[in-house]
């Protein structure tokens, strides 16, 4: 049986189980979340080797704290709460319905068979984290892993069966092609994170069978910094966030504005952020590769059309090391000066260890740099001004945001995650990863009256229709 045979069988199979068991006790989510942690913690230790080998290296503890750690907390958080999120809510009958005895609520229903289709560059984390909402929410899932993460996605096939009946879960490994016919699959959700042209093809592939997808996708995340920041927090910071996982990060700062006079300072501390953090890097377990080839050559692409068009490179290489004559693909950061939208860096995300710095005079200039481009997944402000700070939260959209720090907007649990436009539509994560993957369904309990009849509602239209519509046409 082919892989996309298999996937309609085991769509089909876990159709006729979710029906079957409708509705399910809260007991069997919870088992469920129970499983899935067990799943991670029993096998946290050959989920990271396989990331490591996968990227050719990456550490072993930065996989637990990033893929790991996060997907156990939310699935842990998701477990405590969702009892609580899954009880019926009460909605207030319009009047007069209200007034004569009519109930409106909202149920939270599971939708039925939730699709993930996940990346490489987190590639246990975009899996297991969304698996938190779409567990609680009372789903089966179909899992795609990346393609480009062999090791993780065979062994994601390996261990998910001993931990889950195919109806409840099941993992599906391949190309592009594999990808592209199961996002073509008349699933009730479909999650997918990653490109953003790709994102487009799913949606397309999804719309034919009207399936609501959650597309988490990424795009240039700016970082502003203002007068009044604190420029060594900056440089730590921003070099954390740039250098975590080599910057193959969809929510990496991917360029920086900085006031004009402030940039050599600005850059200053970030070299110096960047060189404590990884005083070598070729030999150094902390830091991680670029994940192949392909990407190194973008990469270095990206610094070369840079250069030809006039930007100056700034190369932070703490020991001097030759990554000339490595074999692997490491790259050591760098900082762009004098860059401009002509260059491909400018236009594409970097997903990679370089960070172009622009300036600015004023910040308006600045917001109105971000405003002229796509809107951002994350977007972050650095500074003790807090007319400042409100002017650049509230003259800008951006999928989410962290104020004098990077990223941690994505750690927080009871925050929704998500992009706008280009950088994707809808979110999870808490309590919005449970409506997310619910059906919210709406119930209306008519009272014994004849409220057609005594609002005026029924025909023939008489008095107490013109009464009613005298009463509601008010301005």
């Amino acid at each position: 049986m082919t892989e996309t045979a298999r996937m309609e069988a085991v769509l089909k199979t876990q159709r006729m189980a979710f029906a079957a068991a409708m509705p399910e006790p809260l007991s069997v989510r919870r088992d469920r979340i129970d499983r899935a942690i067990a799943l991670l913690v029993d096998h946290k230790d050959d989920f990271a080797k396989a990331v490591s080998a996968d990227f050719s290296h990456r550490s072993i503890e930065q996989t637990l704290m990033t893929d790991i750690m996060p997907s156990v907390g939310a699935l842990k958080h998701a477990r405590k709460h969702f009892e609580a999120w899954s009880r019926n809510e009460r909605r207030k009958a319009m009047f007069p319905l209200g007034l004569l005895g009519a109930k409106a609520e909202v149920m939270w229903q599971p939708k039925g068979v939730v699709g993930v289709m996940a990346p490489w560059n987190f590639p246990v984390g975009m899996v297991m984290v969304p698996m938190a909402g779409i567990l609680a929410a009372g789903n089966r899932v179909m899992i795609k892993p990346s393609e480009f993460t062999e090791r993780v996605s065979d062994l994601f096939a390996e261990i998910v069966p001993k931990y889950f009946a195919e109806e409840e879960m099941a993992v599906f490994t391949g190309g592009a092609e594999v990808g592209a016919a199961f996002s073509s699959l008349p699933l009730d959700h479909i999650i997918f994170t990653g490109a953003t042209g790709v994102g487009r093809h799913v949606m397309r592939a999804a719309a034919d069978n009207l399936v609501p997808v959650t597309l988490e996708l990424g795009g240039k995340s700016p970082t502003f910094v203002g007068r009044s920041a604190d420029k060594a927090r900056v440089g730590e910071r921003v070099g954390m966030g740039k250098m975590m996982n080599a910057g193959q990060i969809c929510l990496a700062p991917d360029y920086m504005l900085v006031a004009r006079e402030q940039e050599d300072e600005v850059i200053g501390s970030l070299v110096k952020g960047v060189s404590a953090m990884y005083p070598s890097l070729l030999n150094n377990d902390d830091y991680t590769s670029v994940v192949n080839g392909r990407n190194h050559d973008r990469l270095q692409g990206y610094l070369a059309d840079a250069r030809e068009k006039g930007a100056e490179l700034i190369e932070v290489n703490p020991a001097n090391e030759d990554f000339t004559s490595s074999n692997g693909y490491k790259m050591p950061l760098t900082i762009l000066r004098n860059v401009n939208d002509e260059m491909k860096v400018m236009q594409e995300e970097i997903f990679g260890p370089i960070l172009p710095v622009m300036t600015y005079d004023t910040i308006d200039q600045a917001i109105d740099y971000v405003n002229a481009h796509d809107r951002p997944l994350g977007l972050y402000y650095f500074g003790q001004d807090r007319a400042e700070e409100d002017k650049v939260l509230t003259r800008t959209i951006s999928g989410g945001a962290t104020v004098n720090d990077v990223l941690f907007h994505n750690a927080m649990e009871d925050l929704p995650f998500g992009g706008i436009g280009p950088s994707g539509m809808g979110n999870y994560h808490g309590h919005d990863g449970f409506k997310t993957f619910s059906h919210i369904r709406a119930v209306y309990r008519q009272s014994g009256l004849d409220v057609a009849k005594l609002s005026g509602f029924k025909p023939p239209y008489g008095k107490q229709t013109e009464a009613t519509l005298r009463r509601e046409l008010k301005k």
